[in-house]
């Protein structure tokens, strides 16, 4: 499907691109070249095939999420700059 220069201009001009005479003839071919591939593709008989998202097999990367003992408050209050009653000590963020 070759384009016309006016269509590459147009296209440039939705781009917000300023191209030279020689760029718009250059780019002309180019666009041409994909529109010509787009078009073969489509050519092709995808009637048996059905709708996929991905060739891959699902599956999950996540662990199974299980219920575990958390650390005792001490070790995860050992390395707090400061802290007060069980709980870490910040400066505040708003006076």
């Amino acid at each position: 499907m070759p384009l016309t220069l006016a269509e590459v201009q147009h296209i440039a001009e939705l781009a917000r691109l300023e191209l030279a005479e020689e760029e718009l003839t250059h780019f002309r071919e180019q666009l041409s070249s994909v529109l010509d591939y787009a078009a073969q593709l489509r050519a092709v008989d995808t009637s048996a095939i059905p709708p996929t998202a991905t060739v891959l097999p699902l599956r999950t990367v996540l662990r199974e999420d299980a219920a575990q003992p958390s650390l005792p408050r001490e070790a995860l209050l050992a390395n707090a700059a400061e802290s007060e009653a069980g709980c870490f000590k910040v400066p505040p963020v708003l006076d």
